[in-house]
């Protein structure tokens, strides 16, 4: 599959009336295993990129490694979609910001998500813009998901945030947005509302009390992300297993914790 059919068919996962459930992986060994396990599409997650190069999430990570992940991922995937997550896009120079795109666009990505954070959302509704611009000079129509992080970081409580959510999404949209990506909430009932009032698809991040997929779908949301989760539950495996090892050099220690996984060097070779 062609990289402009990737991008219909990512983009028509969110109009199906389903909703998308989208693993979050950080290099070819974690696409690969989401793909494998049946994933319609695979996100990258900007933390456990940037984790898993030794850099803080927050536009902190140098933009080669970050292509260089991308691209790991799209080529682990095959015909899998994969959206890149490029925090707020590493600049607000949106000169330099379509050139990410162009590049982000190259590594085999099909959309992107693009945080406003504490920027001006008047400046973040440029950078959708620039970003939209960007995508069709490439010929690729790119998912673009803009986030907006005003109940992630506090930027407003109660229904000030709700109010401004909605609001903000109106500007993405109107800036060339394809959906809007709202993480934090977990209530059923803002949840619904959010959906009801944004006039695009809707994405949520899984956090613990955040209800499973089929009830957000009935309350109209159109994609759940993992975020992180996959990361931590993997590492934190990995933590367990080296600390037994280490405790009494039993071989055993890794061996509960590798059940199941495939063999990747023949995955790699197919």
């Amino acid at each position: 599959m062609d990289q402009k059919s990737k991008a219909e068919a990512f983009g028509a996962l969110h109009r199906t009336g389903d909703i998308l459930i989208l693993p979050n992986a950080w290099d070819a060994a974690s696409a690969a295993i989401m793909a494998d396990a049946g994933a319609k599409a695979v996100a990258t997650s900007s933390a456990a990129v940037a984790w898993s190069h030794g850099y803080p999430d927050g536009d902190a990570l140098p933009l080669p490694l970050l292509l260089a992940s991308v691209g790991a991922v799209a080529r682990a995937a095959g015909d899998i979609p994969v959206t890149a997550d490029i925090e707020g896009g590493y600049t607000d120079d949106l000169g330099q910001l379509g050139e990410t795109i162009r590049a982000v666009i190259g590594a085999g990505a099909v959309g992107v998500n693009l945080e406003d954070g504490r920027r001006d959302p008047d400046l973040h509704a440029r950078k959708v813009q620039a970003t939209r611009e960007a995508a069709q000079a490439s010929g690729v129509d790119l998912f673009i998901n803009a986030r907006t992080d005003v109940f992630l970081r506090g930027l407003a409580e109660g229904a000030a945030a709700e109010a401004e959510t909605v609001r903000r999404a109106g500007l993405y949209r109107a800036a060339g947005a394809s959906g809007i990506f709202v993480p934090g909430p977990s209530d059923p009932q803002l949840i619904g509302r959010l959906a009801s009032a944004i006039e695009l698809p809707l994405n949520i991040m899984l956090l613990p009390a955040v209800p499973p997929a089929a009830a957000l779908r009935a309350l109209g949301v159109r994609r759940v992300s993992s975020a992180t989760a996959p990361f931590r539950a993997g590492y934190a495996t990995v933590a367990r297993a080296v600390a037994a090892f280490l405790r009494d050099g039993d071989p055993a220690a890794f061996a509960a914790g590798a059940e199941g996984l495939g063999n990747l060097n023949r995955r790699f070779e197919a």
